[in-house]
């Protein structure tokens, strides 16, 4: 035990001190030493890479010299890879070349050794690179105590030869094939950052795919016949009827990562020719900052936004498609607004991160509890804050609109594709015009663009015929400063990108604006007038994204539907 800490003590490159502190993290934390040198920034990776090279006289080798995903992939060990940190580099019919960072501990080549009953070769590699080399085969998230139990395609193609009838009796079975492979995805979704998680079921195959920086990407193709398993055992995870196949249900479920961290999930299951689709909705709101500074506003906009917020009354809209990132803006505003003077009440559908201080309402229309019913309510509880979902017919709409006029601060969301578009929704709704001008501060639309990976981004391609008509037709993109994502991706990516930024467009209702809502101009005019004050439109601001190299033509191209 702290053989590197020990080391590191002798060459005096750390003090008695620090020795003290990482033999506390080491015992307390169940860390590995190293990690708590790196985590405590007590010496940096190259600083305690060089130090073994130089007293156990090894060289320090580069992971990325190797083919090191395809020897992981033939090695097919997971759980130790990510359990002890270590990856295998090369693999013949006798060896094992094991890239390890702590060259001390034997820990792990014991453990491939036994593993794969082959000798290990250990070679030293920075615990950076290693890290990095990790987490690109298996995510964004690694860490000491994220593991799963592993489970092979052998197991699951000898399950799906099983008679189906005692389906029941092994999803209940923790330690059943099936829930052992549920367990090893729930994780490596969360070490990916994903999003959302679909298991899909066909005629003649199974796919289970991740939704990673909102784009959906294929993670494995388990055997066909194991598809009513999967879904039983989601459903009980799930505390969901398994008897009912024939309709629609939805619930919620928790999965522990770990002593002090856990995330929810939102189950929705679906009755297909085919089997039963269920889709999980990975709910992790400790992972999401509610900042303004950091959603990705320019100056300006951020200005106008936390100008709306801090009125006493008003409406402020957030609008675009689904998954464009409202909910976390309006979240990002409530939290702004969040303090022990104000009564803030939200109605939600579903309510998707709970945020203490504030009192919030779970849609349920079965039971009559809708978001007009829940608006109602509000009114009659002194609230200074209300947010509504979503508005979605003129009874709400019209009750919102009067709280915005009667000394309240009223938020909500709608599905348009500009700014503009949503005062010409909501007086198509039925609403007067006068109403909307009197009340409406402020209008955000947005959309959300996948972050270039800064590591490994290239300069864009000027012969690129997909994107010579946008640059033609929009001669303020500069293609000196634009980039492009790397296809290859590194280690500290997705396929060139890692990530997402909101990409906005912010129209504050000024007089200019009242009037023209009263006179009853269009979309066009309502955005040509606003243009006239100052805004810059969404297309606008995602070349300026394009031109400091934040995210690249095509994907916004993508997110703008240029």
């Amino acid at each position: 035990m702290n053989k590197l800490s020990s080391m590191l003590l002798r060459a005096e490159l750390i003090s008695s001190h620090q020795f003290d502190i990482i033999t506390e993290n080491v015992l307390s934390k169940s860390k590995s030493e190293i990690s708590v040198i790196i985590e405590r920034q007590l010496l940096s990776s190259s600083e305690v890479a060089a130090a073994q090279s130089k007293v156990l006289n090894e060289p320090i080798l580069s992971i990325y010299d190797y083919d090191y995903a395809s020897a992981t992939d033939s090695v097919s060990r997971q759980d130790l890879v990510l359990k002890l940190m270590s990856l295998p580099l090369e693999v013949t019919e006798t060896i094992v070349t094991l890239a390890v960072s702590d060259f001390t501990n034997l820990e792990a080549q014991d453990e491939f050794r036994f593993a794969t009953g082959k000798m290990i070769k250990p070679v030293l590699v920075e615990y950076s690179q290693l890290l990095g080399a990790i987490r690109r085969l298996y995510g964004q998230a690694v860490g000491d105590h994220t593991s799963a139990a592993s489970v092979s395609d052998d197991e699951l193609a000898e399950l799906a030869a099983i008679d189906e009838s005692n389906e029941s009796e092994t999803a209940l079975n923790d330690d059943a094939p099936v829930s052992r492979y549920i367990q090893r995805t729930l994780m490596d979704a969360v070490r990916k950052n994903a999003s959302d998680i679909h298991f899909e079921p066909f005629e003649d195959s199974y796919q289970v795919r991740f939704r990673l920086d909102g784009i959906l990407q294929l993670y494995s193709t388990p055997p066909v016949g194991i598809s009513r398993r999967l879904s039983t055992r989601i459903k009980i995870l799930a505390r969901l009827n398994i008897a009912e196949r024939r309709l629609p249900q939805d619930g919620r479920m928790k999965l522990d990562i770990s002593d002090s961290q856990s995330i929810d999930m939102r189950i929705s299951t679906l009755p297909t020719l085919w089997g039963e689709k269920v889709v999980l909705r990975l709910l992790d709101s400790g992972n999401i900052a509610l900042d303004v500074s950091q959603l990705g506003f320019d100056p300006y906009q951020q200005q106008h936004y936390l100008s709306a917020l801090n009125k006493p009354q008003g409406m402020v809209l957030v609008t675009g498609p689904t998954g464009s990132g409202k909910t976390v803006s309006l979240y990002t505003g409530l939290s702004h607004l969040n303090t022990p003077a104000r009564n803030i009440s939200t109605a939600e559908d579903p309510v998707e991160i709970n945020l203490p201080g504030i009192n919030q309402v779970n849609i349920n229309n079965d039971i009559g509890l809708d978001f007009t019913t829940a608006l109602r309510s509000f009114l009659r509880q002194d609230p200074d804050v209300v947010m509504v979902g979503e508005i979605r017919d003129l009874e709400t709409a019209e009750i919102g609109i009067k709280a915005a006029q009667t000394g309240h601060l009223v938020l909500s969301t709608l599905h348009t594709n500009s700014a503009a578009e949503a005062i010409t929704r909501i007086a198509n709704m039925g609403v007067a015009r006068y109403n909307l001008s009197a009340s409406l501060t402020l209008i955000v639309a947005q959309r959300l663009a996948r972050r270039l990976c800064q590591h490994c981004k290239i300069p864009q391609k000027m012969d690129d015929p997909l994107i010579d008509p946008i640059v033609r037709h929009y001669p303020s993109i500069d293609l000196n400063r634009a980039c492009q994502a790397n296809p290859d991706g590194c280690d500290h990516c997705n396929h060139g990108y890692i990530g997402r930024i909101g990409v906005y467009e912010v129209m504050p209702v000024d007089r200019t604006l009242r009037l023209a809502i009263e006179e009853g101009d269009g979309a066009i005019q309502l955005e040509e007038k606003a243009v006239q004050s100052g805004m810059r439109t969404l297309i606008e601001s995602g070349i300026a994204r394009v031109n400091e190299g934040t995210t690249s033509i095509t994907e916004l191209m993508r997110v703008a539907q240029l």
